[in-house]
């Protein structure tokens, strides 16, 4: 809480960045989705300078080079979505919490990605958001999904997924790519304002021949355990 007080003072000076926002939101006739992840991405470099985070990806080899793909990374907090965007050079987008996504600054952060809000007990809204991102993924767009549903201050333990995350990939047939995050909680939970660095790790993505078989169910419990060992390995590595 502390560091997220620091950024937001620190950038008060560039408040005019959230009605730039909402206004470019409101217009792609004249802004592509490129230059709106362009100025998102320059919105959360400002915010890592001025609260001293550092984040370093591995695995960018693997992102798939062509179409469209979604991205299951554990979850550890606020900054998560944006460790991985900023390290994420072609533009992708977040499915969250419908709640949670009405406040000042993530409301036109996601207006601006074109991201997706879903009502987690409406089982009708959730469907329809699943129907879209199939669509849009099978015609090359790029997204995040939680499959843990949230953070629970499990810092780098990875929480059981939600096996109905996986159903819109699979219906796009296209490539589900696990995220390995570690460290993330520490920007926005440890009470420090010293320099903190967080990784992103891009695992080998599962095409769909290896998964078009397989249920839900045993979809989740794959990734889930790609990115749990891939993490306790990576932890035990690094002492």
């Amino acid at each position: 809480m502390l560091r997220f007080i620091q950024v937001i003072v620190c950038n008060l000076p560039r408040i005019y960045m959230i009605p730039r926002m909402e206004y470019m939101a409101r217009h792609p006739e004249k802004y592509s989705e490129e230059k709106c992840y362009k100025y998102a991405k320059l919105a959360i470099k400002r915010m890592k300078r001025s609260g001293h985070i550092h984040t370093k990806a591995y695995g960018l080899e693997n992102l798939p080079k062509e179409g469209g793909y979604i991205m299951f990374p554990n979850h550890q907090g606020k900054y998560d979505a944006l460790g991985i965007m900023y390290t994420h050079e072609k533009p992708c987008s977040v499915v969250i919490d419908d709640v949670k996504s009405h406040t000042i600054l993530t409301k036109q952060f996601i207006d601006l990605l074109k991201g997706k809000r879903m009502v987690i007990n409406d089982m009708r809204q959730s469907v329809k958001v699943i129907k879209e991102l199939s669509e849009e993924a099978a015609v090359g767009r790029k997204f995040i999904i939680f499959p843990e549903g949230g953070y629970y201050h499990n810092h780098n333990e990875v929480r059981e997924f939600k096996p109905g995350c996986f159903k819109s990939a699979m219906k796009a047939k296209v490539p589900i790519v696990p995220v390995a995050l570690i460290d993330s909680y520490k920007v926005f939970e440890e009470y420090s304002l010293r320099s903190v660095n967080t990784q992103v790790h891009y695992l080998e993505p599962v095409c769909f021949e290896e998964y078009k078989d397989m249920t839900t169910v045993e979809v989740s419990d794959m990734v889930h355990k790609r990115i749990k060992d891939y993490i306790a390995q990576t932890l035990q590595k690094s002492g």
